[in-house]
């Protein structure tokens, strides 16, 4: 089933890319009134970025062919069936953090496909302080969170309707108090019929929004919580690196006779 979910957001892609050229800066036209941050969460992905400033976000995401744009046009684009494949929206700090949002941001796949998540979360982490990332996708039962604090990626975790894909470091206390942890049965080793292994209790959706309200800001709650904006954000088109790609075989190296 993952190989299935990883493939079909690799063509979904593949596809958007190949129609980008008919979504250019001049048949679409971003807004750049300012005004109040809005509100997302629900079926994206997203970065949390310890930084207010959006323009140095801006250029360490590498992204292509930046546009200023306002909350709404931003995240209205994101959220776009057509745009959003190909855009993310990089907003203006809010309580010093800066977002990244869209789906085009890499995900963690799981085996068979080369992880484009963990290299960019720590070159970012060079970067700023503290970097964040979240999926919630309910759609697909597909969750994850992963935080990198002072440049050393401290925990990452991801997990489907198949099993956990993704996951490094040791659960936080946060993750803890939410539930989020996997419960090992340990039984009599060597019994016939011993339920060995562990047994993982599935994160929801509103499971990842607490978390990021705990560790930075739960994006559904901005619309309320931040007053009018006096900066706009970006709208990009994201980079080729970070399209999902299966990992090429190699030919093994031939014995000698």
């Amino acid at each position: 089933m993952i190989l299935i979910i990883a493939g079909m957001i690799a063509l979904t892609i593949a596809v958007a890319f190949w129609l980008a050229a008919q979504f250019t800066a001049e048949r679409v036209h971003f807004q750049t009134t300012l005004d109040r941050p809005c509100s997302f969460g629900c079926s994206i992905a997203w970065l949390a970025i310890r930084s207010h400033d959006t323009e140095a976000v801006l250029e360490a995401l590498r992204v292509v062919n930046p546009a200023p744009c306002n909350w709404s046009s931003g995240i209205g684009a994101v959220y776009d069936n057509q745009l959003g494949e190909l855009h993310v929206f990089v907003s203006p700090s809010v309580d010093n953090w800066t977002f990244v949002v869209g789906l085009p941001l890499p995900h963690p796949v799981g085996r068979g496909f080369v992880d484009n998540c963990t290299p960019l979360l720590v070159d970012l982490g060079g970067h700023f302080p503290e970097v964040q990332y979240f999926f919630a996708y309910p759609l697909i039962d597909f969750f994850a969170w992963a935080r990198v604090r002072d440049g050393r990626l401290v925990r990452a975790f991801a997990i489907t309707d198949e099993g956990v894909a993704w996951s490094k470091g040791r659960a936080t206390k946060e993750e803890r108090a939410l539930g989020l942890k996997l419960f090992e049965l340990r039984g009599v080793r060597g019994r016939k019929g011993d339920a060995g292994g562990e047994m993982i209790l599935h994160p929801t959706e509103e499971h990842v929004m607490r978390l990021a309200q705990r560790w930075s800001l739960d994006p559904t709650t901005l619309s309320s919580l931040a007053p009018q904006q006096t900066a706009l954000g970006y709208i990009a088109q994201a980079p080729g690196a970070w399209r999902t790609e299966r990992i090429r075989k190699t030919d093994r190296p031939r014995k000698m006779a």
